[in-house]
């Protein structure tokens, strides 16, 4: 701010066509605080790696003054990130933790963990199984169908096991579950 005659400061504006002034904005920091509010909204939400790569990206363009912050966060990110990572030994402990998941109604992080199984395995009957119970929950019936038609078809015992399967019940008026299930009728 410039100095008047008599020493206090004015704010300096920009002036505008008709002759009046306007406030000088800078854009590009108004784009980084919205980036920085939009990215600490993810971490609010839980989504550290969205977090983590939405303050990365902005971190070269920040402004001196966020770019402390911004490093600040992307490193409460990545220990948030490694924290929350989960090792499973084998196919069987991801399903049980997928199921944990799927009772608890964390749906889509259910959905992740038994994609991840057909990813290293796509002969994992029981996460077509866990994925068409996901789907039933869900109110999702083709799905659910696909999902249980493919986990019979690699292992007929899972139409048994869906037969008396309570997860299905909002199913069992499909009469294209009842066909699957019931073949033989």
């Amino acid at each position: 701010m410039a100095p008047t005659k008599s020493g206090t400061p004015v704010k300096r504006t920009a002036r505008t066509i008709a002759g009046t002034h306007a406030p000088v904005v800078d854009a590009s920091r108004t784009q980084a605080i919205a980036l920085y509010e939009a990215a600490l909204r993810l971490m609010q939400e839980g989504k550290f790696d969205k977090a983590h790569a939405a303050f990365d990206k902005m971190l070269a363009t920040s402004p001196g003054d966020l770019a402390d912050r911004v490093r600040m966060y992307i490193a409460a990110c990545v220990q948030q990130i490694s924290k929350g990572q989960t090792t499973f030994s084998s196919h069987e402990e991801r399903y049980d933790y997928a199921i944990s998941l799927l009772n608890d109604g964390h749906y889509e992080d259910a959905r992740e963990q038994f994609k991840n199984i057909l990813e290293e395995n796509s002969s994992a009957d029981y996460a077509f199984y866990g994925l068409a119970v996901l789907a039933s929950l869900t109110g999702d019936s083709h799905t659910c169908l696909e999902h249980l038609t493919e986990a019979i078809r690699q292992n007929p015992r899972n139409r048994i096991q869906a037969r008396a399967d309570s997860d299905f019940q909002d199913m069992a008026d499909d009469p294209r579950f009842t066909e699957l299930l019931y073949p033989e009728a």
